[in-house]
């Protein structure tokens, strides 16, 4: 049965429908875009339009990052599986060996649905309904959750992408920015901007930082997830913003100066991570100490000073503030309140270096949890629950745990623990 063809009516409404949506979408994007929120006083968009000669930078250029984000998620992909696998493999990565939670399907269920970590209350309680002790119950869990934790290898993977394109990056910014005269006098940022003309190789630096950070978001999902997850995503938010509208206003100047002052610690975070992983201490120890320097450094000390000063301070030399004086500005702070967060997540560590020697983690890592410990911890808790723990000059101990079975009782079925 053929349909009826629409009415004229019809039709002439949802062409009406269809020009009041455009004329309401046309004044939204006319006040995204005037003038007045991204150039100084007195300068339009008329005044930067492109010629023959000379080239500014445009916002519809910052749609090439996001084919090109998607072309280094697909470089990544090959790099780790045929570059950095094979090199973890021949510079002789061990993989931790972890013990598998036997299959026990209220668990299971459990551990999907509920929580990981389940309270004292309910280990009772799931501990009634397998059969179980909760000793045996809490190390199933254990044992689980260290399932899901990234292997070495994954890690290592990562550290090693990142570390490839840190070291590309800073050297193509040093290549780029070595010659220019805002690199070295950081009054140049402003000599007539915003009317500073876009280089080849400055759109090309920018392109390249600005498509990374959008791979990581797209990435972010399957990437290995830190105790700094959140800041994580506010610093990639606020890098991608902060590179975008600095392009847009032609801030390009004080851009690269950003850029390349986060890519010179980053050079030494990576390669401490990789061989942290690969156990090679005393390497791992002196790239930490140089990369802790570099970090403070350059982020409390040359981005403070050479960046924000300049932006707050030199720009008003010329100019009075606007809206993008102040957002630039509001971005610049919310990379260094990170800075500060990160800073003293880098002393601690250092705290701890010259207390033990050695660099035993990176704190943002998800780490396994560790078995031996935390099974005596719970075998002491269990005893004194039962009040089996004698107290003795040397210290007390407590016997080996019994096996984690999921088909009946241990041995120990009273649950008491017995003393050595």
């Amino acid at each position: 049965m053929r349909t009826p063809e629409p009415t004229e009516g019809a039709s002439e409404k949802r062409r009406r429908r269809a020009r009041r949506s455009s004329r309401m979408v046309l004044p939204v994007t006319e006040w995204i875009w005037r003038h007045e929120y991204w150039l100084p006083p007195g300068i339009t968009w008329e005044d930067m339009k492109e010629t023959e000669e000379i080239s500014y930078p445009q916002p519809r250029h910052l749609l090439l990052s996001l084919p090109l984000a998607l072309l280094l998620v697909v470089i990544r992909f090959f790099f780790e599986r045929i570059v950095a696998v094979p090199l973890s493999r021949k510079m002789g990565l061990r993989e931790k060996v972890r013990r598998k939670a036997p299959p026990n399907p209220v668990l299971e269920a459990f551990y999907t649905t509920q929580g990981k970590s389940p309270k004292e209350g309910e280990l009772v309680g799931l501990a009634k309904q397998c059969d179980l002790q909760p000793r045996q119950v809490e190390r199933w869990f254990r044992y689980r959750r260290n399932q899901d934790r990234p292997s070495l290898t994954k890690k290592f993977c990562e550290a090693s992408w990142r570390c490839t394109f840190y070291y590309t990056s800073f050297c193509t910014g040093l290549a780029v920015l070595h010659d220019k005269p805002w690199f070295w006098d950081h009054r140049e940022c402003w000599v007539r901007y915003p009317q500073q003309p876009l280089l080849p190789s400055i759109f090309s630096y920018y392109m390249l930082e600005l498509s990374f950070y959008c791979s990581l978001v797209f990435t972010l999902p399957f990437d290995i997830k830190r105790k700094d997850f959140s800041e994580q995503i506010v610093h990639h938010a606020a890098t991608i913003f902060l590179i975008s509208f600095s392009y847009c206003a032609n801030y390009i100047r004080i851009g690269t100066l950003v850029m390349v002052i986060h890519d010179a610690s980053d050079c030494f975070l990576e390669p401490t991570k990789i061989f942290n992983y690969l156990k090679w201490r005393r390497v791992c120890d002196i790239l930490f100490l140089t990369f802790s320097a570099v970090f403070l450094f350059t982020r409390l000390v040359i981005f403070p000073y050479k960046v924000i000063y300049n932006t707050y301070y030199y720009s008003m030399e010329l100019y009075q503030p606007f809206f993008g004086y102040y957002f630039m500005n509001a971005l610049l702070m919310i990379l260094q309140l990170l800075h500060v967060f990160w800073s003293f997540l880098i002393i601690h560590m250092v705290y701890k270096f010259v207390k033990s020697g050695t660099m035993e983690k990176d704190l943002r890592s998800d780490s396994d949890e560790s078995e031996k410990g935390d099974d005596e911890a719970a075998q002491v808790k269990e005893a004194k629950r039962n009040g089996a723990i004698h107290s003795e000059p040397s210290g007390s101990c407590i016997s080996k745990e019994p096996p984690l079975q999921l088909n009946g009782r241990s041995p120990a079925a009273n649950g008491d623990a017995k003393t050595r």
